[in-house]
């Protein structure tokens, strides 16, 4: 790694291997000490990018108050303190209290944003930093497999290996391949691979951090407040303009108009009603909870290893259709170990099978059966030879585990050699004996790698490895356990490919091993001034020069089905998700893997249900679409990366949402090409990740089924925020046009409105994004994603429960002035004069009545409430039925609050303890209420009294019904998808 400091700038590029290691005092086979890394950190500091400074607290607060309606509350605002002003010493302070509240309570709102913005950003930042790179590194003499990117210092010896994402400005110091290719488009703009070599490279720059781009979500919602933004400014206008007969009158003068009065005071008042309904009523800090909801949400699903990379993902993920799989790692543990292994006996008609017995990485555990080290003939030795040194892998004990690097699969064929116990120390002798000079990696097309080796006697041997059909298909030769090798003909494949059925049928995943002598110009080939080494840059040329093979034998590799992925596999059949598996092995292998899980039961006829890749895209379109649209599981085998694209192009032009897992290179395009692209954390190349929407940090299936699960969860969860504030807030503007429609008294001030708006939109609404999942959210079918975020049925209970919330806020307001008592409770206890509905619909005529008279009434602390004038009644008077109306508001949205519980379920099946957050926050608003009910300043500033126990009935007898009201209207909506469903079926 190269010097990033201005001190001493090193030009690594522009000097030899050998004086970069010099200057930088580190050993390729040692790398740095950890203490030489400590020293080198405190002198350059860690390798990352400045990161930018965040907005100022004084912005954010500031960016709270850049909202139209806002701006317009605190000019009325303005406004009443000009007014109050003006009135000088008639009303004093209490003239002030109300612009000085409103205020008060914006600056509150504001610091309520910025938390919740603050709130995201931190999520978001955590989500950044589970997605951090990570690089193989050489200290203190053992590689570091995934040590943070950001930790590496200058002199590290890096290993980068096909996928790799170059972690920081390099030195290539050892080449262990033929070709280097690194693709720069960040650099350049050119999206092809650029070939690099041991000559001196440019240095590169890392690349810019994730963008952050706007959820679909977050837009669907944005469409949606315009619209309610739009309605409600409509609703509040003709609430201020029914008013008017408050602020603006006249005399009719042989039917005109005449003598005008304008009250400015008045004016002002509505206004003030108007704006803060409008306020009260429209969620403005929707998207930033929104936000909140989704990336602490991924936070939660990175606990159960699914690391979402990209937030609109979560959304994605609760509409999935259709999870196609791959296999090795996902559906299986990736524990790999040979079980058994076949070649060919004195003659091509004659094959033998040994039997290897051990589960785990340790030597030691099992043997082969029947086995003799010393009469180990010539094949197989050609075997030992293979298998350890056209291999990568490496196994090492931890002091209590044996472990493996590299893959899996590779790892396993070491640990066979070590079984066979070949002459001297296994691996490590045949690695010594067979010296590796060029290595051709594995490609997908022609499904196998290999490595040319320098024997003992100066010729140079090419060693195969790969897929068994593959390598039969390049092999003229067959060799026999004496070494000795035969032309191959027909009779002899048939019986390696019955070999081969019959292992792949066991669910073995079959490695075909290889060899060819005859090199041609290759024969002599050891540096890279060889005259063929052009040849070994071209990975065309790969095939041609794994032709005229000698086929040695075949291993069977045993990877178990992971246990949970039964489970898995059943949940997404009961939430209406089909599962594909597509896989690279063999196509009965797939098969009895496939039913090992049960995505096909035992005896069932697999065809039309299982198919090779090359098979599925020889057919016709409509056949292809025929197989792909039939209810139940597939599998292709042998599939190649585009088959993957091809695949999920198909399964999105028939309006399926896909999920797509890979692990290579070769799988990113099909990754960026799915609806969810899930790549693996253990296994996957960071060109993978990078393509991926999601990666799974153990690798598993089921990992996936629960993170479905999670993204339908945090939807509903949204959903439920929604509904609970959108209701609620309908209900608040029923309430004030009820009031201004039929005339009667304010039943609430602009005061009172905006404090139910912090209170209720405030600590449950939050709560509700902690509600735990349906308990039958895997039973129900895939959303759509064109899907409506309130569609009419939901609109409709909107409305009715607004309309209820409206309706019984006005209506105690109603039943104190007219009604003696109402449900068997007494409410003329306290003394106050009852009147008729007209005369309070009429209040405004007061003055005109003959003979009216308002009886003194008292309150909760024994406060009496008198009038000088009976018609105060009306305004001074008011004060109890407002405290009622206020108190039923807040009861009734605690009670919504429980309905937002679930959709669909009743509280009955998904009851208020299951989400305990919800009942701390609901006593918390209810608490606050409380507060400035019965501390007498607060009671003054938003002009309530105390309630008496009688009241507080009276409150929750008007308030409960919305619960009754939700449960019906949930039962009809569990009934209309009961019978969709039936109709379906």
């Amino acid at each position: 790694m190269e010097e990033t400091v201005d001190q001493k700038p090193f030009k690594a590029w522009s000097w030899s291997v050998e004086q970069c290691l010099k200057e930088y005092k580190v050993k390729l086979d040692k790398g740095l000490s950890s203490f030489e890394v400590e020293k080198r950190r405190e002198t350059f500091g860690w390798n990352q990018l400045q990161k930018e400074k965040g907005k100022p607290l004084w912005r954010l607060v500031l960016e709270q108050f850049d909202d139209m309606l806002v701006k317009i509350l605190l000019v009325a605002a303005f406004i009443s303190f000009v007014l109050a002003y003006l009135q000088g010493n008639n009303s004093g302070f209490e003239a002030y209290v109300e612009p000085f509240v409103i205020v008060l309570i914006l600056i509150l709102n504001a610091v309520v944003g910025v938390w919740q913005e603050g709130n995201a950003e931190d999520a978001l930042e955590a989500l950044k930093d589970m997605q951090c790179e990570s690089a193989k590194v050489l200290r203190d003499g053992y590689l570091v497999p995934d040590l943070p990117a950001c930790e590496l210092v200058p002199g590290d010896i890096v290993e980068l290996r096909v996928g790799d994402k170059v972690p920081a400005d390099m030195r290539v110091a050892v080449l262990k391949t033929s070709t280097l290719r690194v693709e720069q488009s960040s650099l350049t703009g050119e999206a092809m691979p650029v070939m690099k070599g041991i000559n001196p490279i440019q240095t590169q720059i890392h690349e810019a951090s994730l963008e952050h781009h706007e959820t679909p979500l977050k837009k669907k919602l944005d469409e949606f407040g315009n619209r309610l933004t739009t309605a409600i400014g409509l609703i509040c206008l003709i609430v201020w303009v029914i008013n008017y007969k408050y602020f603006l009158t006249w005399e009719l003068v042989n039917g005109w108009p005449t003598n005008f009065q304008f009250s400015f005071d008045k004016c002002t008042y509505y206004f003030k009603i108007a704006i803060a309904l409008a306020v009260a009523a429209i969620p403005e800090g929707l998207p930033a909870v929104i936000t909140t909801c989704l990336a602490l949400g991924t936070r939660k699903m990175a606990q159960k290893n699914a690391i979402v990379r990209k937030l609109p993902s979560v959304e994605t993920l609760g509409c999935t259709t259709v999870i196609c799989s791959d296999k090795t790692g996902t559906l299986t543990t990736n524990q790999m170990s040979v079980t058994q292994f076949f070649t060919l006996g004195g003659k091509t008609t004659s094959s033998r099978i040994f039997h290897v017995e051990g589960t785990t990485y340790d030597p030691k555990d099992g043997g082969i059966v029947d086995w003799d080290c010393y009469n180990m003939d010539a094949n197989l030795q050609a075997v030992a030879e293979i298998c350890a040194v056209c291999n990568d892998a490496g196994i090492f004990c931890d002091g209590r585990l044996f472990r493996a690097t590299g893959l899996p699969t590779e790892a396993a064929l070491k640990v066979l050699v070590e079984k066979m116990g070949v002459p001297d120390t296994c691996c490590e002798w045949w690695n010594k004996r067979s010296k590796k000079v060029a290595t051709l990696e594995f490609d997908r097309v022609r499904k196998s790698m290999s490595v040319l080796v320098r024997k003992p006697n100066g010729s140079n041997r090419l060693l195969v490895k790969g897929a068994v059909e593959s390598l039969l298909e390049r092999s003229s030769y067959v060799q026999l356990a004496d070494g000795s090798t035969f032309p191959i003909d027909e009779q002899c494949r048939q019986l390696l490919l019955l070999r081969l059925l019959e292992m792949s049928s066991k669910g073995l995943r079959c490695i075909g091993l290889a060899y060819k002598d005859d090199l041609e110009e290759l024969s002599d080939y050891y540096t890279e001034d060889h005259p063929a080494h052009k040849k070994l840059l071209d990975p065309s040329c790969y095939s041609s020069i794994e032709s005229g093979l000698s086929f040695v034998g075949v291993v069977g590799i045993r990877d178990p089905p992971r246990e949970e992925v039964h489970k898995a596999i059943e949940d997404c059949r009961g939430a209406g998700i089909k599962v594909m598996v597509i896989t690279g092995d063999n196509k009965s292998t797939a098969e009895a893997i496939c039913k090992e899980i049960r995505l096909f039961s035992e005896g069932e006829d697999l065809r039309g249900r299982s198919f090779t890749g090359k098979e599925f895209m020889a057919l016709s379109s409509s056949e292809q679409i025929d197989i792909l649209s039939k209810p139940g599981g597939n599998v292709f085998s042998r599939a190649e990366p585009r088959h993957k694209q091809d695949i999920v192009r198909m399964l999105k032009d028939m309006g399926e949402i896909v999920a797509m897992t890979g692990d290579g290179v070769n799988d990113a395009p099909a990754l960026k090409l799915a609806d969810i692209g899930i790549a693996m954390g253990m296994t996957g190349t960071e060109v993978a990740k990078e393509a991926s929407d999601m990666v799974l940090a153990d690798d598993n299936f089921s990992t996936i089924v629960s993170a479905v699960s999670e993204g339908r969860s945090i939807y509903n969860n949204m959903k439920a925020f929604i509904r609970y504030m959108i209701s609620s807030n309908v209900g608040e503007v029923i309430s004030i046009f009820l009031t201004a429609a039929l005339g009667i008294p304010e039943c609430m001030i602009p005061v009172q409105l905006l404090w139910v708006n912090l209170v209720t939109d405030g600590p449950p609404a939050t709560a509700l994004g902690f509600n735990p999942a349906d308990v039958d959210i895997m039973e129900k079918a895939p959303r759509k994603s064109n899907d409506a975020l309130i569609n009419s049925w939901v609109l409709f209970r909107y409305m009715v429960i607004g309309s209820y919330v409206g309706i019984a806020t006005v209506g105690v307001f109603i039943l104190w002035y007219t009604q003696a008592s109402f449900l068997g409770v007494n409410l003329v206890g306290d003394g106050h004069t009852l009147v008729e509905l007209s005369q309070l619909r009429n209040w405004g005529e007061c003055s005109s009545w003959s003979n009216f008279t308002a009886s003194p009434f008292t309150v909760s602390g024994g406060r009496i409430i008198t009038f000088s004038n009976p018609c105060d009644y009306f305004s001074v008077g008011k004060v109890k039925a407002m405290t009622l109306s206020l108190s039923v508001l807040v009861a009734i949205e605690m009670f919504n609050s429980l309905n937002a519980l679930s959709e669909d379920n009743s509280l009955i099946r998904m009851p208020p303890w299951r989400n305990p957050w919800l009942l701390i926050a609901m006593s918390f608003s209810l608490g606050l209420h409380c507060l400035i009910l019965y501390v007498p300043l607060l009671a003054n500033v938003f002009g309530i009294v105390p309630l008496s126990l009688n009241e507080w009935l009276l409150v929750v007898l008007i308030s409960a019904p919305v619960i009754l009201i939700d449960e019906v209207l949930k039962f009809v909506g569990r009934r209309k998808r009961l019978q969709t469903k039936v109709k379906k079926a």
